[in-house]
């Protein structure tokens, strides 16, 4: 059953995903003038108010434009600061455009009363660098403790629909027909078949505004579901998946050594370089016949 979006403006069509620009094409030994057309990269800032705290930032990310409520909603859901659609009172563009373009940059969401979250809880940790001084269990205990849902076993899916999907993805994919520079997540069920897919220029933006999309339809956690990735399977997608409920991540590249171990851990099953001809998988295998 869908869910009643929260109260406020929210741009949508107004929101320019791709421009043209003039370049200089060679090939071979010829020069000639072309209009390439590339994807808008823009900063996105994220807000958040409470009933006992004022509006405040939360972060900001570089997005390709468009869908900004679904990218926000499951931005504070992958981080455990909302649960549901219900913890959410108002979701708007709070700030002018930008003279320039247009582009709405700024969007707030304002919580509920109810909603447990406390400002205090702001502090994020990055796990960018091994230098960071944060162990890679250290990290995976963190996303195990904000987990709200187990992972299910309703899930499967047959080799041949495995690897048929990165065709089926790219063929959804409206924007990267037009730039081929752009990333996109697509949600599956067992069938195979690609129900939702989100594009934008950040691998992890599009996944958030896929899951945000699902939350806003009521369908989180989704528990008989696989998420399609267009690139490398990193340590912070895999989370994302876990926190929604998710059973199997395909990825066209490789998945990193810690989102390996974070998918073992929490029973996820984990594919990377799929492609027409095959695919390894990482754990659980059980989900994949």
């Amino acid at each position: 059953m869908n869910k009643q979006t929260p109260s406020g403006f929210v741009a949508t069509e107004s929101q320019t995903r791709h421009e043209k620009v003039d370049i200089l094409k060679q090939t071979g030994n010829q020069w000639e003038s072309h209009a390439d057309t590339i994807s808008v990269e823009e900063p996105l800032e994220i807000r958040i108010a409470g009933h006992e705290f004022e509006e405040t930032t939360l972060a900001i990310t570089m997005r390709t434009p468009g869908c900004d409520h679904e990218l926000s909603l499951g931005f504070l859901f992958g981080e455990g600061i909302i649960r549901s659609l219900d913890d959410v009172t108002a979701l708007e563009h709070c700030r002018p455009p930008s003279p320039d373009k247009g582009i709405h940059n700024s969007i707030c969401v304002t919580l509920k009363a109810s909603t447990a979250f406390k400002l205090e809880q702001l502090e994020r940790h990055f796990y960018t660098s091994s230098s960071c001084g944060v162990c890679g269990k250290t990290s995976i205990d963190s996303v195990m403790e904000k987990n709200f849902t187990s992972i299910g076993h309703r899930f499967s899916i047959r080799r041949d629909q495995v690897t048929r999907l990165p065709t089926d993805l790219k063929e959804q994919q409206a924007d990267f027909s037009y730039t081929g520079g752009i990333h996109a997540a697509g949600l599956i069920n067992s069938a195979g078949d690609l129900l939702t897919v989100r594009e934008d220029i950040g691998r992890h933006n599009a996944v958030d505004k896929l899951i945000g999309a699902s939350l806003m339809a009521g369908n989180v956690p989704l528990a008989g579901h696989g998420l399609m990735l267009s690139g490398r399977a990193g340590f912070e997608l895999v989370q994302k998946a876990i926190m929604a409920g998710i059973e199997f991540v395909a990825a066209i590249g490789p998945p990193s050594s810690l989102s390996v171990e974070l998918a073992e851990d929490a029973g996820l099953t984990l594919t990377g370089f799929v492609s027409d001809k095959g695919f390894n998988l990482y754990s659980h295998p059980g989900r994949v016949s």
